[in-house]
């Protein structure tokens, strides 16, 4: 898909609590800036406010605003714009928490990220989703499969990133974000949507 291009599409770009993952989905966020993509950033709550041994919530903020250009996101009230007044391209929620996924899957709008996700829907356009949760194969699994056999919604490939030390962890290949979001917009779901993340030489 290397032909294809995001500039001058408009991406919404959520992020959940997976504070883990972010080193992973900052250089994808600037692979879509650099593309000339509009990248509009959106945060929950808890990206905001929670400092932990991966960085302070201000300080991933901060980097959000200076690799995109643009002001964060951060409320419902700003949020709710993106489907009637600035609507999306495409919105991207990259990591996607469990206690995300499983509101999404339930319509449950309680964060900016959430909302947004909602008015990009209503819109019907589409949602890329790049799980990182330690209970998709757990009571997240409904949820999971909910989402999958949803209209508009997609997903970046995931597997078992450590399936001795946590079985029921599935987390997605972040690099492989930016050809999922090629894929959406042309209403197909990148295959293999399950892949092995686990290596047993690692």
């Amino acid at each position: 898909m290397s032909e294809k291009s995001l500039k001058g599409k408009r991406i919404g770009f959520g992020l959940t609590g997976s504070h883990c993952t972010y080193d992973a989905v900052f250089p994808e966020i600037e692979k879509l800036v650099n593309e000339g993509a509009e990248v509009l950033p959106i945060v929950t709550y808890t990206v905001k406010t929670t400092n932990t041994r991966f960085g302070e919530g201000e300080e991933w903020v901060k980097k959000l605003e200076q690799l995109t250009g643009n002001e964060v996101i951060d409320t419902i009230v700003k949020a709710e714009p993106l489907g009637p007044k600035i609507p999306l391209d495409c919105m991207v929620i990259a990591p996607l928490t469990g206690n995300s996924m499983s509101k999404l899957a339930n319509a449950m709008t309680d964060s900016p990220v959430l909302m947004a996700a909602k008015a990009t829907m209503r819109n019907h356009r589409p949602v890329v989703l790049g799980i990182s949760t330690n209970d998709a194969l757990g009571l997240n699994g409904v949820n999971l499969m909910m989402l999958m056999a949803a209209k508009n919604i997609y997903f970046i490939p995931f597997g078992q990133d450590a399936p001795h030390a946590k079985p029921n962890s599935m987390v997605a290949r972040m690099t492989l974000l930016h050809d999922t979001v090629l894929a959406a917009l042309e209403g197909k779901q990148l295959q293999p949507v399950v892949i092995e993340r686990f290596r047993y030489n690692d």
